[in-house]
């Protein structure tokens, strides 16, 4: 079954994801460095410095990986939980620690294991294109965020010039093939992110689903040229709309 295949149904699109991050998880935070040509973590602190979480501030990130992000927001004395489907990258988020008070979790974006508005602001680093139903992400997400609170998502982007996402594209695939086959001998592995932003609406179509599913005041801002971006939005005040309204 080719990768193309193996991520096109939501089901398949579960099992392949976690698999695949077990298997990348203790390289992770190189493969993340090297595709953002070192730009990674300036990236994360201009989503901290837009979230600009207050001393106590309820922060949920999700897709935490290694937990970058969730560290980010705890140093600025936000109450942080960081919630990854991978039990490797949260083995691999507890060991950077080292006294850092905040808590994380292995648990489903899908089927978040929290009350309803638990949380100011929720996080995401990578984590929405990787999702197998995305709109259910963004009710859950919707869900445990207090009216008023912020989402923020880093991203790839899926250009919408058709020249420039083909460039993009084949150049995601050959160094993604290339550092597979360097680093796990086999060249699907990174192949799966130029694969999974073909499937991924694109920043703007994704800002206009926050729009649909109950969030205000979304912007989109641009990174690495628009290769990357990152969304900023805020959960509406009233009744939250249910997956498949």
């Amino acid at each position: 079954m080719s990768l193309r295949q193996a991520i096109a149904t939501p089901d398949g699109k579960r099992r392949y994801v976690r698999a695949l991050f077990g298997t990348i998880a203790d390289r992770y935070d190189f493969i993340t460095v090297v595709l953002s040509y070192g730009q990674d973590r300036r990236w994360k602190r201009r989503l901290m410095t837009l979230a600009s979480p207050r001393p106590g501030a309820r922060v949920l990130d999700l897709a935490t990986g290694t937990g970058d992000i969730a560290f980010a927001a705890a140093a600025l004395g936000a109450k942080v939980v960081g919630l990854d489907i991978t039990v490797r990258m949260i083995e691999l988020a507890h060991a950077k620690r080292h006294g850092v008070a905040l808590q994380f979790l292995v648990g489903d974006m899908l089927a978040l294991p929290f009350p309803a508005r638990a949380f100011d602001i929720v996080t995401t680093g990578y984590g929405l294109r990787n999702v197998p139903d995305l709109t259910k992400a963004i009710d859950e997400i919707g869900r445990v965020l207090a009216p008023g609170g912020q989402l923020l998502s880093l991203d790839f982007n899926r250009p919408s010039n058709a020249i420039v996402r083909a460039a993009y594209l084949a150049y995601l695939t050959a160094v993604g093939a290339a550092l597979g086959w360097l680093l796990h001998r086999d060249p699907d592995t990174y192949r799966y992110i130029p694969a999974s932003i073909r499937q991924y609406p694109g920043a703007d179509a994704v800002a206009r689903m926050f729009e649909a599913r109950g969030f205000s005041r979304v912007r989109c801002y641009p990174v690495l040229g628009g290769l990357m971006s990152i969304h900023h939005a805020i959960r509406a005040n009233g009744a939250h709309r249910a997956h498949g309204d």
